[in-house]
């Protein structure tokens, strides 16, 4: 019935998408009930198209963000994306750019074992609507969640560039303590992919920065190094109980807890032969 009343016709000149929507939703709710997913998404993807015909893009989205949630139920992982990413399109059609934000960070969050890349790029979108509207705030958990996906897929760099833009973002919140597990996360994602040069640097980098300088996961950071200069691999775990560490996100915390990574003895010669500015004066 409803179809027909989409469809033009010698009787029918204009299709009335307010009715037709009605029964969308109707059987959207009657086939989830009789737990029917296949046509329920097809309802609720019906239901969505007619509230945008009526110029209803919250009620849209709402809608398609139920399609969406319905394909992940059925394994369509490619109309996961697509639905989350409508949904987004339409809150930005209201200007919601918090639930344009939500939108894909609901599709990121059910794509994170099917299809972790797809995830990350959710995920980044998510935080860049967020950041673009000034409510860098609510970009931290995404930044977070973009992060342990990259840890697990191997891609530590970009694991650090998560947590950097996590520490930036907090910075403009006046977030100091977010920003100080950022930069101090980072530092051990470095040591854990074997990179003391590079954690090195970022610890240079971050010591910079006011609120960092004087922190107590400055002053961590800069002792994991030193023991790593020194080749002291049982320091190296004792630091990585700290209480700092051990309030870390969970997948840092098993990152630390794993040190030291790599050759110590090979980081002890590249350190003592290339003086990279780090001493015991550091500690205080």
């Amino acid at each position: 019935m409803s179809t027909l009343r989409t469809k033009l016709s010698f009787t029918r000149w204009t299709a009335d998408w307010k009715a037709a929507t009605v029964l969308y939703e109707q059987a959207a709710i009657n086939y989830r009930i009789i737990r029917d997913d296949e046509k329920a998404k097809l309802a609720f993807e019906k239901a969505s198209k007619g509230h945008e015909m009526i110029s209803s893009p919250w009620d849209a989205a709402k809608h398609m963000e139920s399609a969406g949630a319905l394909a992940k139920e059925l394994g369509r992982w490619g109309e996961v994306s697509d639905h989350f990413r409508k949904a987004c399109k339409l809150y930005n059609e209201c200007g919601r750019s918090q639930s344009a934000s939500d939108a894909l960070a609901k599709g990121a969050r059910a794509l994170e074992d099917a299809d972790p890349e797809e995830a990350i790029r959710l995920y980044a979108d998510a935080c860049e609507i967020l950041e673009d509207d000034g409510k860098d705030q609510m970009a931290f958990d995404l930044f977070r969640a973009g992060a342990r996906i990259y840890i697990k897929l191997e891609k530590y760099v970009d694991a650090v560039t998560f947590m950097l833009r996590l520490g930036v973002a907090s910075d403009k919140c006046h977030a100091v303590n977010s920003q100080c597990k950022a930069y101090l996360s980072a530092i051990i994602i470095y040591l854990y992919a074997h990179d003391f040069k590079q954690a090195q640097k970022c610890y240079n980098d971050c010591y910079q920065i006011a609120g960092f300088l004087n922190s107590d996961h400055s002053i961590c950071a800069s002792k994991l190094l030193c023991a790593y200069k020194k080749g002291d691999a049982e320091e190296i775990k004792r630091i990585a109980q700290y209480s700092t560490i051990s309030n870390l996100d969970h997948v840092i915390i098993r990152l630390a807890r794993k040190l030291p990574m790599g050759d110590l003895k090979e980081i002890y010669i590249e350190a003592t032969n290339n003086e990279v500015g780090l001493d015991e004066n550091d500690l205080t």
